[in-house]
């Protein structure tokens, strides 16, 4: 590899991890907001998410210029693919993280509702997911990443779970069914970025083995 394409993807992974360690603190916070209903932490939260937009788009920037410089090959090639792929999903993530936050306000300007729903066991399994699938890219661990991809069945059921429960409180509390949809909403931005931790998985396996595993779930084994 020359040095230059050396230096510039050695750039591209830092920048890559700081984003992903950033994010990772986006949805801790913004879970935190929820449990403990604190308005402030979730505006802080919606307050910077422009700067998780602006390094999103230096990424791409030095993606593209990469591929256009360089024309890298083979690994080096998986890897600016992955990471383009990467990008665009912590993206996501960071958005979903500020819906939650969005939430948080509405959820702690009203009495606290209970849907019967461990909400603390389904933001602890989607943050896992989270944490274990940057891991998987720092440490270029495959195995790492196939348990991130098993690990998603469990975070749709719980998100299947809390649409059940939720339907049976809107019937028995039909004054707090505001309350309730904007429950359900957490659940459903804490199941899409457990979805978006599976994308980065999938893409941690191509980058390192260059088999792509989307769809195709007997590939995890």
């Amino acid at each position: 590899m020359p040095k230059h394409l050396q230096r510039e993807i050695e750039n591209l992974k830092k920048k890559i991890l700081n984003l992903g360690a950033r994010i990772e603190t986006v949805v801790h916070e913004a879970i935190r907001s929820i449990k403990e209903r604190d308005v402030v932490l979730a505006q802080k939260i919606i307050d910077e998410d422009i700067e998780i937009d602006h390094t999103e788009v230096e990424v791409e920037e030095d993606c593209l210029k990469i591929l256009a410089l360089y024309q890298p090959v083979a690994i080096d090639l998986r890897f600016i693919v992955a990471i383009l792929k990467i990008n665009s999903d912590l993206e996501r993530i960071g958005d979903l993280g500020v819906n939650i936050a969005e939430r948080s306000i509405f959820l702690a300007s009203v009495q606290q509702v209970n849907a019967s729903f461990d909400f603390v066991l389904m933001s602890k399994k989607t943050e896992s997911m989270l944490n274990k699938c940057l891991d998987a890219l720092v440490n270029m661990s495959s195995e790492l990443a196939i348990e991130v991809c098993t690990d998603d069945d469990e975070v749709d059921a719980m998100n299947r779970q809390m649409y059940l429960r939720v339907q049976d409180a809107i019937q028995t509390h039909p004054d707090q069914i505001p309350s309730l949809i904007h429950l359900l909403s957490v659940s459903r931005h804490l199941e899409r970025i457990a979805d978006h931790a599976t994308n980065i998985a999938e893409d941690v396996i191509y980058m390192i083995e260059g088999r792509i595993v989307r769809h195709k779930t007997e590939e995890y084994k």
